[in-house]
């Protein structure tokens, strides 16, 4: 059964292992779906809810809208994604000499699935279901303190990543929802 003060404690200490350590924690959490909706309650709204925040650990519920999608980032820390209902698709993004970045892979992330990035990952997300998805994203720092990069959708040029905008995407994609 997934307990919430347990999550945050195991985390906590699998930091100072590493960032497979919580990797493996975010794993054991989302290998019983069920009892993560039971905790966290099937998600309602899209979202970004701080469960955990300090300056080495953050841990998200991160809830995306049906359909929605987040343009190129970065997180300029190690991540890890554990899915516990729907589906998120990322794309892995290389950096070009010129700023730009240019599409080097893929992964459809489904509920149990796990997903480590690197502190130098670029992805871009996907929700491909017409659903609500729900994810715990565990970040190796302050998710809301670190300076990133986002890239233009279309233009796939680098600019400072713009908190606020992506609080709207998630907003806009409550319309659609209930």
């Amino acid at each position: 059964m997934f307990d919430q003060e347990r999550f945050i404690a195991e985390c906590k200490a699998a930091v100072a292992e590493g960032h497979p350590a919580v990797r493996e924690v975010v794993a054991r959490a989302v290998a019983d779906p069920g009892s993560v909706l039971a905790r966290l309650g099937e998600p309602s709204r899209a979202g970004i809810y701080p469960i955990f925040r300090d300056e080495k650990l953050t841990i998200l519920n991160l809830v995306w809208g049906p359909s929605m999608s987040l343009m190129p980032h970065d997180h300029r820390m190690w991540a890890v994604i554990g899915i516990y209902t729907g589906r998120e698709d990322n794309i892995f993004w290389r950096r070009r000499p010129d700023g730009r970045v240019e599409a080097a892979g893929a992964r459809s992330c489904s509920v149990g699935d796990t997903l480590p990035m690197g502190p130098d990952i670029v992805h871009s997300v996907l929700n491909p279901i017409p659903r609500l998805t729900g994810a715990l994203h565990v970040y190796g720092g302050d998710f809301f303190k670190q300076d990133r990069s986002e890239w233009d959708p279309e233009t796939l040029t680098e600019r400072p990543y713009d908190t606020e905008k992506a609080r709207r995407l998630f907003e806009e994609s409550n319309r659609g929802v209930g």
